[in-house]
C-alpha cells in the first residue's frame, strides 16, 4: 500500500533539524530499517523560503508500518516535528512512474 506522509515542523527548531539531518537521511535511506520504502519526498518551505516541514510517499505493508516509520524518524524523536499526518493513497497510485526510490531496502 502507498501512503502520503506529511510532517509539519515546530518553527523554533532549525538548529535541531540541521543537527539531525544526517540521521534523518540515513533513516529515509534504510526505510526505517525496513518498515517502509520512501519513493520520493522533500522539504516543505513557506513563501519566504523557510523550512516548515517535510513530506514523503511511502510504500508499506500496513498503515501501522507507515506510521511506525514516520514516528521513528530522528526529526520526530528529536522534537523537530510538531504534527504528522498519514493518508492512504488510491490502490491505482502509479508508483512505477517514480524512477528512483529514496530508500534502498
Amino acid at each position: 500500500m502507498f501512503f502520503l506522509m506529511e510532517n509539519r515542523h515546530h518553527s523554533d527548531r532549525d538548529t535541531d533539524r540541521d543537527r539531525l539531518r544526517p540521521e534523518h537521511r540515513d533513516w529515509v535511506r534504510s526505510g526505517g530499517n525496513g518498515l517502509a520504502s520512501v519513493l520520493i519526498g522533500s522539504a516543505l518551505w513557506d513563501g519566504d523560503g523557510n523550512a516548515i516541514g517535510h513530506w514523503g510517499v511511502l510504500e508499506a505493508a500496513t498503515e501501522a508500518d507507515a506510521r511506525a516509520f514516520a514516528e521513528g524518524d530522528p526529526f520526530v524523536t528529536g522534537g523537530v516535528v510538531a504534527e504528522t499526518e498519514i493518508t492512504r493513497l488510491a490502490d491505482s497510485f502509479q508508483a512505477a512512474r517514480i524512477a528512483e526510490r529514496m530508500s534502498v531496502i
